[in-house]
């Protein structure tokens, strides 16, 4: 149960004077649903206006307060033109009021001709007339209302004014329980940082780093205490050690000797799984390092200890490459593979479900469907989730519940994680890094071309599709939408399939039916297709040896790790490999380094390191890619800061009180529910 103190924090935001219906809406776009939304939700920057007299006192750009009076009303000659408000100094200086849509009707009831009001905004001019758009605030000259000269600038959404969202904020600010501290006193002393309540006071009043600092480091704090606690809840379960006897593995034919990282990564998995904790591992491997075979390794293991293993897969296109990968590799040890999906229906799905449950069926691949109630396994050992969109902590833990006991659980991910997103997302589990490439792979020639070469690279296309091989054709869109010069995936189809034989060009987009998705992927990983026009669907796990040739139209419009990714779908065969990066002709200077970058280096870490600098955490790793990060507080900056010290100190304070029953235990306890990371006190007896 959430401690009672926090109440008034979690209370609707309703409870606010002033939020009804109408206002909850706008405030739900940003999140804001509960009183602690609002005093989390910081002013994005401050604004300081100057008071004058005269329009002659200020400069262009400039903030500033002044008196007017209102001289005439001027409407603009369409619904979308301009609503003029002109009005005088005391000089007889004009200034137009501009106000667009809406927010006309407010200017006519707040300037009535001949009235005098005050205003604050930014001067700027249009044309020969000095102008403000949409004023900050209109008020009478008698209202004391008007007037910080400093003031927060909060993110709104339509329907909110700054006003108002000032006025939520100091409600919510007045209802500040006073917290027991949780920050190590060593910590809090080093760094000179205020208390809690005083810290989110600050922040709404001023551009204060150091109280920013401080609650960021209450977000990372609270996120590796819960991770640490999921950890030791999970040391404390008992789960079926499985130990093979290397009877099914020694069968397995591979057609090329294992790397030095993936023997490691399997002696590493070995000794989790013979172990009576149930395994939390990450396996890391950047594109084309073999995690299909290390997690192949791992569930022959649970078969050869008489457990069933289960590979969920998130897209039907993943899980159908894992089953044919896995079914082949794995046909000499004569253990039996199924595929299990939402689309299987009738006998077919039937004979799986009691496959399963008689333990014939040895290992299953599928979509979230392998984990519906409906499905019941004899003896689950093994789950290996190929975790492409980062499932939560919860998520991953729910994913457990389906073993007689909990089942040892082996996460793959295909991008490479910078170590600080990694100990931020991961940091329950143990991490093991596949960080060679096998032996007789080529590496990638990537070029970058411009836009204006395009007719050049569909000759060249054309080439390499007569010479019998195949190639992929990425677009960064579906279709193209009015007002959006991104290439479109459609558009392009529609092109090279005039341009190249009817049948030897097909398409596949998120947007398209499953069917459709899947009969065009068997064609083109068959060879009765010779090009592929794909959006970033093809990101993970399409795995078509024969294709040697990747277009990527717009590049700079991509991430630089999911450009990596892309890449990596060529340069999976024996044969020379090449990336082409069609660039527009605006390139930023990130645009720039990233496609520089690309040009250099294969290393799929350095990659995703460089483009945590370039891009933040907001936006790591192509799945929106953001490495999603489990934060709503901290920026980059501070988690490469913070981040250690805070997983430092969650660890000493589990060791002193694995209960969090002592006076700092209890105070992080309240932590952990205030930041929502009450999953790790949940673990807790009696929590």
């Amino acid at each position: 149960m959430r401690p009672e103190i926090l109440n008034p924090l979690f209370a609707e935001v309703d409870t606010l004077d002033g939020v009804g219906p109408k206002l909850k809406k706008p405030l739900e776009k940003l999140r804001c649903t509960r009183v602690r939304d609002i005093a989390y939700h910081w002013p994005d920057r401050f604004v300081t206006r100057r008071p004058v007299e005269t329009l002659d006192e200020a400069g262009e750009g400039e903030q500033i307060i002044i008196a007017l009076t209102v001289t005439e009303h001027r409407s603009g000659a369409s619904r979308r033109a301009p609503y003029r408000v002109l009005a005088t100094d005391s000089a007889g200086n004009v200034l137009a009021l501009t106000f667009f849509g809406r927010a006309s009707y407010t200017a006519k009831k707040q300037l009535p001709v001949g009235e005098k009001r005050r205003v604050a905004g930014k001067l700027e001019r249009y044309g020969d007339m000095l102008q403000m758009v949409h004023p900050d605030h209109v008020m009478k000259l008698d209202d004391a209302g008007l007037g910080q000269m400093r003031e927060p600038v909060y993110s709104l959404a339509e329907g909110l004014t700054q006003p108002r969202m000032a006025s939520l904020a100091a409600q919510a600010l007045e209802k500040l329980p006073d917290l027991p501290e949780w920050i190590e006193p060593g910590m809090l002393a080093q760094q000179k940082w205020p208390a809690w309540a005083d810290a989110l006071r600050s922040v709404h009043a001023r551009d204060d780093e150091t109280a920013k600092d401080r609650l960021a480091y209450d977000e990372l704090l609270a996120n590796a205490l819960a991770l640490q606690l999921v950890k030791a809840d999970n040391r404390r379960k008992r789960g079926r050690p499985l130990a093979g006897d290397g009877s099914l593995r020694d069968k397995l034919q591979l057609p090329f000797p294992l790397t030095g990282a993936q023997e490691r990564s399997i002696r590493e998995i070995e000794g989790d799984l013979a172990q009576d904790a149930p395994m939390l591992r990450l396996l890391q491997g950047d594109v084309g390092a073999g995690k299909t075979v290390v997690a192949l390794h791992a569930m022959l293991v649970a078969v050869e200890a008489g457990a069933q293993a289960a590979l969920l897969a998130p897209t039907e296109i993943l899980a159908r490459q894992h089953f044919e990968t896995l079914r082949e590799m794995a046909r000499p040890t004569g253990v039996e593979v199924a595929l299990l999906t939402g689309r299987d229906k009738g006998r077919a799905r039937e004979s799986i479900l009691m496959g399963l449950m008689d333990g014939s069926i040895q290992i299953v691949v599928g979509t979230h469907a392998i984990f519906q109630e409906a499905v019941q396994y004899r003896d689950l050992g093994l789950v290996v989730v190929d975790e492409q969109h980062r499932f939560g902590v919860s998520q991953r833990l729910q994913m457990t519940g389906k073993g007689k006991r909990p089942p040892h659980t082996l996460s793959m991910t295909a991008t490479p994680i910078p170590r600080t997103l990694t100990l931020a997302n991961y940091g329950e589990m143990e991490v093991s890094r596949l960080d060679e490439l096998p032996p007789g792979r080529q590496a990638i020639d990537t070029r970058v071309v411009g836009m204006d070469r395009l007719p050049e690279v569909v000759e060249a296309v054309g080439r390499h599709l007569a010479s019998g091989q195949q190639a992929y054709w990425v677009c960064p869109m579906v279709r193209d939408e009015e007002g959006m010069e991104k290439a479109a995936a459609e558009q392009r189809y529609a092109a090279l399939k005039a341009r190249f034989d009817d049948d030897a060009v097909v398409m596949v987009h998120g947007q398209l039916d499953p069917e459709v998705k899947d009969a065009a992927m068997a064609r083109f990983a068959s060879g009765q297709a010779k090009l592929l026009v794909a959006t970033t669907v093809i990101e993970v796990g399409v795995d078509v040896p024969a294709s040697t040739l990747i277009v990527i139209e717009q590049a700079e419009s991509f991430g630089l790790a999911q450009l990596h990714q892309l890449r990596g779908r060529v340069g999976r065969g024996s044969e020379k490999s090449t990336c082409l990066l069609l660039r527009g002709n605006q390139l930023s200077e990130t645009g720039q380094r990233r496609l520089a970058l690309m040009r250099e280096t294969q290393d799929g870490f350095r990659i995703a390191e460089e483009d945590l600098e370039l891009r933040g955490g907001g936006e790591l790793l192509g799945t929106r890619q953001s490495g999603d990060t489990p934060f709503r507080i901290a920026t980059l900056d501070q988690m490469q800061r913070f981040l250690d010290p805070a997983t430092a100190d969650a660890k000493l304070l589990m060791d002193r009180d694995a209960g969090l029953e002592g006076e700092r235990g209890e105070a992080a306890r309240i932590l952990l529910y205030l930041m929502e990371r009450d999953m790790g006190v949940r673990t807790l007896r009696g929590g």
